[in-house]
């Protein structure tokens, strides 16, 4: 599909059917919509399809090549992780209650759900109803905005927060709504990259296209008030909503194939994956409709930033921060 100046709205039938008349609607309403006049309303513009509930909180595309990608994203931080979903204390099976906020496809929930059947409920929320609807028994999927006051009737023993750079108005209020529905003794996680990119041996020149589009990304996001870079604050934002235990640990996030060790060259091929198959994503909204581009100096960007990543010159590296903090019991 070609690009549209005004957006235009398809509805999902194979989630409305497969949701119709199960009772699994009414559990997946939220406190602010209805989910036949919004939540399975999508939209399409710049030839990609977005999420139309709460439309606009998300700058970033929910189709099927979109979903590719975030797939990608889970293996690729898993790996990062040296395969751990968690760093959090805790041991799932022990029945616990964990939310999953931002789930998108929702496969880290599914992942956590195979790997700890003990768990008692794993639920993913997300604004888009993406999510499969074959899933572990201890996992569900609520569609819903963690931005808006939260109905929690039981609170949660684990709350994992990753990827969520760029589509949060608040942070500071959204983590005293994790502490506030967080059970004492329970914990809270944040995963996610700070996104200022950086090499060690200074191969990263400040004209790299990579360097470039993160630069414009994030005034972007500035100018919607969506910070793309939460993550450095995030250890203060948990400590100041009460949180306690409050640790984070840093890991090297690179870029491209050139790491020599084994685990993290995998990491960076899917990183580079990331930025050469995702820039388009990255960029129509926030470049484009915010930031008032040409579609010519989009494009051109774009294809700097495939060709930047593809030659492998520059050692691109994130920070990728884990941070974790305790309820108070």
């Amino acid at each position: 599909m070609g690009d549209h100046d005004t957006a235009h709205v398809e509805v999902d039938e194979v989630f409305a059917a497969q949701h119709d008349d199960t009772g699994d609607t009414e559990s997946l309403q939220s406190s602010s919509t209805s989910l036949r006049t919004s939540v399975l309303t999508y939209e399409w513009k710049h030839g990609r399809r977005y999420h139309s509930y709460q439309s606009g909180n998300y700058s970033f595309p929910n189709d099927e090549r979109e979903q590719d990608r975030l797939d990608m994203i889970h293996h690729a931080f898993y790996r990062l992780l040296s395969d751990r979903l968690f760093l959090a204390p805790i041991d799932p099976n022990t029945g616990l209650r964990i939310l999953d906020i931002g789930t998108g496809t929702g496969l880290w929930a599914i992942h956590l759900g195979d790997d700890y059947p003990g768990a008692a409920e794993v639920i993913g929320n997300d604004l888009s109803p993406i999510q499969p609807r074959w899933t572990p028994p201890n996992v569900s999927f609520v569609v819903d905005d963690v931005e808006l006051d939260w109905a929690v009737s039981t609170p949660y023993d684990y709350i994992h927060c990753r990827y969520m750079a760029g589509g949060i108005q608040d942070w500071p209020r959204l983590v005293k709504q994790i502490y506030n529905n967080t059970k004492p003794g329970g914990w809270v996680e944040f995963q996610e990259s700070a996104n200022t990119l950086y090499s060690q041996d200074g191969s990263l020149k400040p004209d790299n296209a990579m360097v470039r589009l993160m630069d414009s990304l994030a005034l972007a996001c500035d100018k919607i008030g969506r910070t793309l870079d939460p993550a450095p604050s995030m250890k203060k934002w948990a400590e100041e909503a009460g949180f306690i235990n409050v640790t984070e640990k840093r890991f090297r996030l690179p870029i491209g194939n050139w790491p020599k060790d084994a685990r993290l060259k995998e990491v960076g091929t899917l990183m580079g994956v990331n930025f050469t198959e995702g820039v388009e994503a990255f960029t129509a909204v926030l470049l484009k409709d915010i930031l008032g581009w040409p579609q010519e100096d989009v494009a051109t960007l774009n294809a700097a930033v495939q060709t930047a990543v593809k030659n492998g010159d520059a050692h691109a590296l994130f920070d990728f921060l884990v941070i974790t903090g305790q309820r108070p019991e």
